[in-house]
Formats: structure tokens, sequence, C-alpha cells
């Protein structure tokens, strides 16, 4: 599934392609992607002479912001944008096609079909779903220390599926928490009030770098992902743990081990990121002192 980098590049190619142009018509192919309005005869007809004024992103989802109305895309496991000549053939599983004047197509193509559309009044999509419960976003100025801190300190959860809530932290996927944990150097299963205030500075800066180094490279091309150019990212040739089972850590040599946590497959180095760390350890024996009357 695309994560914050992915999108983020999908958004800023979409900047490039598709900015100030003018939607002549839509064609939907595939009703099940469009959750809002009910009916796409009806999407399809609000569309109909809006310009694209601009393409922003809110965690992973893209925003069309048109003249009165807003977009809301979530591309989910495989959806992804081109843009094509009109008379170019469609594609295999291209399920929404926005026809615009100049002669050009913004096409939607989902081999998955998870993919989903919702159409607003511009700020409506705010206080309605998907996009009203979303966390902090983790590349703005608003995501200080002090408010990571603030959403993450007293939780038992365990860190990584924390890290994979969206109405926590939006943006972060499968990917990206295990290499921002691997920098960190926090074990995946360690629950988040277990972490110190030095644990929970090292984890936000990892955040940080992790996400804003992806997004440089362009992304990470694990398995169908491209921007609207067709081009794949690079980030995936910068991974330390993602994907890397038995091979060697970079940091100790020994190799990075794969587990499952909540639903999700993980990688980590019990090495570098031990389950117990020694402040725990620590507290774990005073507990079980027995106690002297």
């Amino acid at each position: 599934m695309p994560e914050l980098p992915e999108v983020e590049t999908v958004k800023r190619t979409l900047q490039m392609l598709v900015k100030g142009k003018t939607i002549a018509s839509v064609s939907v192919e595939l009703p099940r992607i469009i959750r809002l309005p009910g009916e796409p005869e009806e999407f399809a007809r609000l569309l109909e002479g809006q310009t694209i004024r601009d393409v922003e992103r809110r965690g992973k989802f893209l925003r069309f912001l048109l003249d009165d109305l807003v977009l809301v895309s979530h591309l989910r496991m495989e959806g992804r944008y081109g843009v094509f000549p009109a008379d170019a053939p469609r594609e295999l599983h291209t399920h929404v096609l926005f026809h615009f004047t100049d002669g050009t197509d913004l096409r939607y193509k989902d081999v998955r079909q998870f993919g989903t559309m919702h159409l607003f009044r511009t700020g409506e999509e705010w206080t309605n779903p998907p996009l009203r419960k979303l966390g902090l976003e983790p590349l703005e100025p608003a995501f200080t220390l002090a408010a990571f801190t603030a959403r993450i300190a007293g939780r038992s959860t365990k860190i990584k599926p924390l890290l994979l809530n969206q109405e926590v932290i939006v943006g972060i996927g499968n990917i990206y928490a295990d290499e921002a944990l691997f920098t960190a150097g926090i074990h995946p299963a360690r629950p988040a009030n277990s972490l110190s205030a030095a644990e929970l500075k090292r984890l936000h800066r990892a955040i940080v770098a992790t996400l804003s180094e992806s997004v440089e490279a362009g992304g990470s091309s694990i398995k169908s992902y491209v921007n609207g150019q067709g081009e794949m990212g690079m980030f995936q040739h910068q991974l330390k743990a993602y994907g890397r089972k038995n091979e060697p850590c970079g940091q100790c040599g020994r190799p990075i081990e794969k587990t499952v946590l909540a639903g999700r497959g993980t990688h980590y180095c019990p090495h570098c990121q031990p389950e117990a760390t020694r402040r725990m350890k620590k507290l774990r024996r005073t507990a079980e002192r027995p106690h002297k009357d």
C-alpha cells in the first residue's frame, strides 16, 4: 500500500501534470470506486467544467482542489494515476477517466479495486469521513516532539501498531514503521508507555528523517508503486530492516528477523532493538524482589 512518501510523490507529479486543466467529462467504469455522491452519474455531472486548481495530500489521501469542490482520493493497495492522450488505448483495470478540454485524460487504474473517491463541497471534507479523524502529519511543523509525546506516551499499546494507527499519526505504514523503529533502536513490540523520554526523542527524529529521505528518493517501489509518470521510487535500495529477513544487520551483522505483529509482517534486529531494555529489566527485578514486613 502506498504510504506517505509514495502519496507525496504522486501528489507532486500530479501538480505538474494536471494543475490548471479543466474537466470536460468523466467516465466511471467501476461505480464502487465512487463513494460520494452515491450515484456515479452525479459524480460525473458535478465535475464537468471544474478546473483543477491544485493537488494536495492529507496522510495517505490525495486532495484535488477544484473550483468549488474537493475530490478526496485514496489509492489503497495498488491505485495509480496517469495522464494520457485521449485517444490512447485504455489499459486493463482503468476504472475512472477524467477527460480534459485539452485532449488529454487523467486515468485511474486499480488492479485490486480497493481505491475510493469522495467528492465534497469545499471545506466539507474536513468534517466527514475519510479525513475527519486523521492524526498528526509527521512532516508538518506541528509535528513537534511535544505533540508526538502527547499522542504516544502513557498508552499501553505496542509501539508499532500505534504508529500504524492513522488517527494517531498519518502516513506511516508497514515499511516506514519498521524502518523508523530500527533507526531509533526500539523493538516493535515494546509497549508505548515503556519508552523513555530519550527513546521517544529518538523515535520522533527517526520518523521525520525516514519519511523525508524517502520523499526525496521518490518513495519505495516494493511491488507495483509508480508515480504519475510511471517512474519507480528508489528508497527500497536504502531500507535497513523491512524486507531483509535473514540478511545481516547493517549495524551489528546479526541476521534481521521477521515476525507477525498485529497481523503485519514485522522486520527488526533483536540485538539492536532489544525487547527488554536495561531500564525495563531493572524495573522487573525490583518488582520481583520479596518485600520485607
